[in-house]
């Protein structure tokens, strides 16, 4: 099955994960904006072993994972939808390198 613009039809067993993926990633990008709103306004300040941080900073750093996991995502989908991509559990083994 190809598609109008020649390239094959990406099947649902595919997009779906990446889909959600996606959800999973734009859901975490919004709560930590929300959480650096919220903390921002609210001066929130969360105590860390002796100090106290703002919450913003948490926000932020919930900001950046969210857009680096985004960037991932991304990448990832780019390398399931190749034409030549096939699963296989040799994927997930790990190779043992020998000591030079």
């Amino acid at each position: 099955m190809n598609n109008k613009s020649g390239k094959p039809a990406v099947g649902t067993e595919k997009l779906l994960p990446i889909i959600t993926l996606y959800i999973v990633s734009i859901l975490i990008i919004l709560i930590g904006t929300a959480f650096s709103i919220f903390s921002l306004i609210n001066n929130v300040t969360l105590p860390v072993l002796s100090s106290q941080i703002p919450g913003v900073v948490f926000g932020a750093v919930m900001l950046f994972l969210g857009l680096r996991y985004l960037l991932s995502v991304n990448k990832l989908r780019r390398e399931v939808f190749k034409s030549t991509t096939v699963f296989s559990w040799r994927n997930f083994k790990t190779e043992k390198k020998a000591k030079s």
